[in-house]
């Protein structure tokens, strides 16, 4: 009844343009009420038509009215708010979707604040003050709102489940330890789960710790960015600078030979107009004494013909300038070749150079130097995955893609362009950076890593036999390392377990043997152009070789 009569209330304490309670009342002269904002919006629309009206009444006003608190009505609805707070409980109180009930509640269940391991049943705040007050309900095991307690009863004999079979591995009740777990290994669940607690807390200790050291050497490696992108910096800058001296230093010297051509060339251009000049003049000359000789000889008068005779000079022999050399016209064809010779030589120092400015680049690496112990080689674990698609038609992948183990019988797997033909296989994931991982083998199994066009079949598919594979044979009682048809014999303990490291950038592939302690097998230093993947290969029925989950 008390909720009816706030409901009652409220209809009649609403705004009739909000349909909530009023917010603000005022009070239009037709006596209708309204929240302040409301009837403001309202006739903020009608102030074009120049009239305002109640939209209750419509009662029209000439003149928009002055609005004023009626602070009597704020008082009601106020009272108002209060009882209907006391009268039921916020719809926030109510179970929704998602919630977890009161299991006590009849009609509309309110929200469970705690349930109870022992009873197994969830409780509001309002049923739950029995767990606070009576002495024996006290001793009840409280817990958050949950909705799976119907997993702690056992479903075979409907009885709370308070044991825990070491040798199961699960919670079971009473009466399944007189049956099915008969003889086995069980605990009160409390004791499993302080002592499981114990463990938790260990590991979570660990892993602690094990957030501090990254953070720790994730503030080294900020540290190292920072020192590596200032010495890039001044690096690009410097060796800038150092290009820009040779090129003008080039252009120099481009400049100077210009220059001595066009010296040299005016030099002889001269020297040839000089000589030219003499020659035209000696042409001229004798041009003119053709002539005479000419008019001379066409005399007929004899007498007249021997008298001027003796006046003509004798023609002396070849005249040649000495200084005309007669020889194939080459002039500065020498210079072009001894500048052709230059830039031969040039290119030559720059590759060579070149070459060694790039291997020093790659080989930059001040603060990640190469792992020592096991602990540091793990922070960079790989989890390695083997690719179906790759894998030799004789070959079982299993342990989710990590183990394969050859087979007498053929796999069903369908034809694929990357499947090797030799029972070998890679893994799915590309290798690039740091990474470390472990293969435990069996048999005569080589551990590989290749770049991904390697071929697919023939010769040149053997990891051992081409040279986009690096490859550690492994049988057992020797190593044998594999690169491009070349074989090296590897010392060293024998293990069924085998760790790889590479670091991609810094060209370095490392094999150790893994046992109590980790040694060095044999180590790899060259220039890897493309990502790598890990790779297996096999050679006799039942060999295998599992790629370990590390931790």
């Amino acid at each position: 009844m008390a909720q009816t009569g706030v409901q009652t209330d409220r209809e009649r304490f609403s705004c009739s343009i909000c349909l909530d309670l009023l917010k603000d009342p005022v009070t239009t002269a037709c006596g209708h009420s309204y929240c302040m904002n409301c009837i403001t919006d309202f006739w903020d629309g009608e102030e074009k038509k120049g009239t305002y009206s109640c939209p209750q009444c419509r009662e029209t006003f000439r003149q928009r009215p002055v609005l004023k608190k009626h602070t009597l009505l704020a008082e009601l609805v106020e009272d108002l708010k209060k009882s209907r707070a006391r009268a039921a409980p916020a719809d926030h109180c109510y179970a929704g979707p998602g919630d977890v009930a009161c299991d006590v509640c009849t009609g509309r269940k309110l929200k469970a604040t705690k349930s109870c391991l022992v009873c197994l049943v969830s409780y509001c705040e309002n049923h739950l003050q029995p767990h606070y007050n009576v002495p024996v309900l006290k001793k009840h095991k409280l817990v958050d709102p949950s909705g799976n307690l119907q997993q702690n009863i056992c479903s075979r004999h409907d009885e709370v489940m308070k044991i825990f079979c070491r040798t199961d591995q699960q919670c079971i009740c009473y009466l399944c330890t007189m049956d099915e777990h008969k003889g086995h290994e069980t605990v009160p669940a409390a004791a499993e789960r302080d002592e499981k607690q114990k463990k938790l807390q260990e590991s979570r200790q660990q892993i602690q710790q094990r957030i501090q050291d990254r953070e720790e050497d994730v503030k080294l490696l900020q540290q190292e960015v920072k020192a590596i992108n200032v010495s890039t910096d001044k690096t690009v800058e410097d060796s800038g600078k150092i290009f820009t001296e040779l090129i003008h230093l080039l252009q120099k010297r481009s400049s100077d030979l210009k220059q001595q051509i066009r010296s040299q060339q005016e030099t002889e251009v001269s020297r040839v107009k000089d000589v030219q000049e003499k020659l035209e003049q000696e042409i001229t000359e004798l041009k003119r004494r053709d002539a005479e000789l000419e008019q001379l000889s066409h005399t007929e008068d004899h007498n007249q013909f021997l008298l001027n005779y003796p006046s003509m000079p004798e023609l002396s022999g070849s005249k040649c300038s000495p200084s005309i050399n007669v020889r194939p016209l080459r002039h500065f064809e020498d210079v072009t070749a001894a500048v052709s010779k230059l830039r031969e030589k040039l290119q030559e120092v720059l590759s060579d150079s070149w070459t060694n400015i790039s291997l020093t680049v790659t080989e930059v690496d001040v603060l990640l130097s190469e792992p020592k112990t096991r602990p540091d080689f793990l922070k960079y674990s790989e989890e390695i995955t083997l690719d179906v698609n790759t894998a030799n038609i004789k070959l079982l992948l299993s342990e989710g893609n990590r183990k394969a183990t050859t087979m007498k019988e053929e796999q069903l797997y369908p034809d694929h362009p990357d499947r090797f033909t030799l029972s070998q296989i890679l893994s799915r994931n590309s290798l690039t950076g740091r990474c470390y991982w472990e293969v435990k083998w069996e048999g005569q199994v080589d551990l590989a890593v290749s770049y991904k066009n390697i071929s697919k079949s023939g010769d040149e598919s053997d990891f051992r036999y081409n040279d986009k594979s690096w490859s550690l044979y492994c049988d057992g009682s020797s190593y044998t390392f594999y690169h491009n048809y070349e074989g090296t014999d590897v010392s060293g303990p024998v293990s069924s377990i085998v760790g790889v490291y590479l670091d991609h950038t810094a060209g370095i592939l490392s094999f150790y043997s893994v046992s109590e302690t980790m040694t060095l097998l044999h180590r790899v230093q060259t220039t890897f152009t493309q990502p790598l993947h890990a790779g297996l290969g096999f050679y006799d029925d039942g060999n295998s070789a599992e790629f370990i989950k590390l931790t």
